[in-house]
């Protein structure tokens, strides 16, 4: 099934960000799955560190090494984009 379109994966990948990037104070029912989350709209704050937290939580979990920051910030967009680039089919 498509990353984006298995509900289960994008909540357990919202609350694995959460909990690595330490935001204790967010539900991964309150992130919104086509919000971008290094973005103001998200309500995160993430941050470089966070981004570094959350490349070495994909690593990981999912064997999926982003080395590159551009390549970085063109997965890990939304959840659903980070979904489906974890799970295509």
């Amino acid at each position: 099934m498509k990353g984006s379109l298995d509900t289960e994966f994008k909540l357990k990948l919202k609350t694995m960000i959460l909990e690595e990037c330490d935001r204790e104070e967010f539900s991964a029912n309150d992130l919104a799955d086509d919000v971008e989350l290094f973005s103001d709209e998200s309500e995160l704050e993430l941050d470089s560190v966070d981004g570094l937290q959350i490349s070495m939580l994909l690593q990981r979990h999912f064997n999926l090494r982003l080395v590159d920051p551009k390549e970085f910030r063109r997965v890990v967009t939304t959840i659903n984009h980070l979904a489906d680039h974890l799970q295509p089919e």
